[in-house]
Order: structure tokens, then C-alpha cells, then sequence
């Protein structure tokens, strides 16, 4: 598949079939994560990976109730994965102290990214959350309070494989500008 036609099919899927993800489907997935590029090869990541019902619910009961519930959705996906962020080596966290920027953050979502195309070029689907209950993860998973949570996604496969919807993106022109 072409890489932009790959672009393309991934989107943001909010209803899943029931069908369960076989553990060596995950595991590709985390596998293009793993090699995702970071500040420095810091590699400030690791995943906790739900995907049974008895997992799932729970997780998503303490990640999305209350004002975090417009994504309660999820605890209707297979999987739920959490995107644990670790400390960056010191190299990438002086630089990002001197520009101001937080680069473990754009590592993990550069892996969380890498899991979505591959999972869309495996047929299946998934969502990316920053908007969650991060503390009530950390206790449904027993996390020590020191513990990053920035991102989650739901994965699975579509409800309807056929539906894809259009995507609603400025143009080129809007976006680039050659100097």
C-alpha cells in the first residue's frame, strides 16, 4: 500500500466490531511503535496493553467517566492501550529544558501514531485519548503516582469495514509555503 493512501485509511474509529485482536496483531503494532524515531534514541515509552472485556471495561470505566466521558466510547473496543511516559535521557530533556518544549511527549505520540498506521494497515482501526482521568488509571492499575500518562488508544477492528469517512483536511496551499 502506498504510503499516503495508508495516511488516508487511518482514522479516528469510535465503533468497533466485537471481534477480538489476536496477541500477534498487538504485538506488530507495538513493534512499529518500538521503532519509532525519539529525542536522542531515548525511547520514553513502554505500553500497557488490555484486551480482554474483563481489562477493558474497567480501564475505561476509570480513564473516560465523569467529564472525561465524551471518549466512553472505548470501553466498547477490543484493546486499550496505555502510553506510559518515561523519563527521556538527560540529553533530550536538557534540550527540550532550553526550548521550552517537552520532547518525551512528542516521542510517545510519534510511537502512539506508528501503532495507528500500523494497525489501519492491518485493517484495523483505532482512537488516540489525551483527554483522560489520568490519576483514576493510575489506580485501576495499581501505578505508582509518579507515573506519566499522557496517551491512550482504543483498538479493533470497524464495526462497518466498509465505512470510511472523508477526511475534512485544510488543502496543500493552505498549509505549505516554499521559501
Amino acid at each position: 500500500m502506498d504510503f499516503v493512501d495508508l495516511v488516508r485509511k487511518r482514522y479516528s474509529l469510535r465503533k468497533y466490531s466485537p471481534f477480538p485482536v489476536a496477541v500477534p496483531v498487538i504485538e506488530k503494532c507495538l513493534e512499529a511503535a518500538r521503532l519509532a524515531p525519539s529525542a536522542c534514541n531515548s525511547q520514553p515509552w513502554s505500553f500497557l496493553v488490555a484486551a480482554t472485556p474483563e481489562k477493558v471495561k474497567p480501564l475505561a470505566e476509570a480513564a473516560f467517566s465523569g467529564v472525561y466521558s465524551m471518549n466512553s466510547f472505548a470501553a466498547g473496543a477490543p484493546v486499550l492501550i496505555v502510553a506510559i511516559t518515561e523519563r527521556s535521557r538527560y540529553s533530550a530533556a536538557l534540550g527540550g529544558m532550553f526550548r521550552g518544549v517537552q520532547f518525551s511527549l512528542m516521542d510517545v505520540a510519534i510511537a502512539c501514531e506508528h501503532i495507528s498506521l500500523q494497525a489501519a494497515e492491518l485493517g484495523l482501526g483505532t482512537c488516540m485519548f489525551g483527554w483522560l482521568n489520568e490519576k483514576a488509571v493510575k489506580k485501576a492499575l495499581d501505578l505508582p503516582s509518579s507515573a506519566k500518562i499522557d496517551l491512550m488508544l482504543s483498538m479493533g477492528y470497524p464495526e462497518d469495514e466498509e465505512f470510511l469517512p472523508p477526511k475534512r483536511r485544510k488543502s496543500l496551499e493552505d498549509i505549505r509555503r516554499f521559501l
